[in-house]
């Protein structure tokens, strides 16, 4: 069973990549820098290059140090995928998504010493922060294992384990 489980890591994983270089390679070339293509009143393709992880942060690091620190993530992840049950699928599928993301931004800062980001929500007079697909998957990963976890908890109370931690 642990066989069929790791393939199926391996599809999500894959998926995630290859959509996301996909995505950053017709941006790279379909667009100059700092075009901004509106799509929707509050949706705008932007093309910007991020030198930090996640919405600019820790941009002062360095190439070097932000590749150690997602290969730490991605290990970090892969870990936590392994040791969750096969039964806490959302949670599993949501560690894929995290580390096909991650693999996918760190592919863009070994290749080009940043990250290629080009979605932009916005109005008039406020904006979010411009970021891509490989992020996207990274935040619903993350919001799967985090429902997961909450649905679990529910659970819990409800069949009278009162939701501490630390009992099974």
């Amino acid at each position: 069973m642990r066989s069929k489980a790791f393939y199926s890591l391996l599809a999500i994983i894959g998926f995630a990549v290859i959509s996301d270089q996909i995505i950053k390679y017709l941006v790279e070339r379909g667009m100059e820098y700092q075009e901004q293509i509106d799509l929707l009143p509050f949706l705008a393709l932007f093309r910007v290059h991020n030198t930090g992880i996640a919405f600019s942060m820790l941009s002062g690091f360095g190439d070097k140090a932000l590749i150690a620190l997602t290969i730490v993530v991605i290990c970090f992840v892969s870990y936590l995928w392994w040791s969750t049950a096969p039964s806490r699928w959302m949670s599993r599928f949501g560690f894929a998504l995290i580390i096909g993301g991650a693999l996918g931004n760190l592919i863009d800062r070994s290749l080009h010493g940043y990250v290629i980001d080009y979605f932009l929500f916005h109005l008039p007079s406020w904006s979010f922060a411009v970021f891509n697909l490989a992020d996207a998957y990274i935040s619903i990963g993350a919001a799967l294992v985090v429902l997961e976890e909450l649905l679990v908890w529910l659970g819990d109370r409800r069949a009278g384990g009162g939701g501490k931690t630390g009992e099974n």
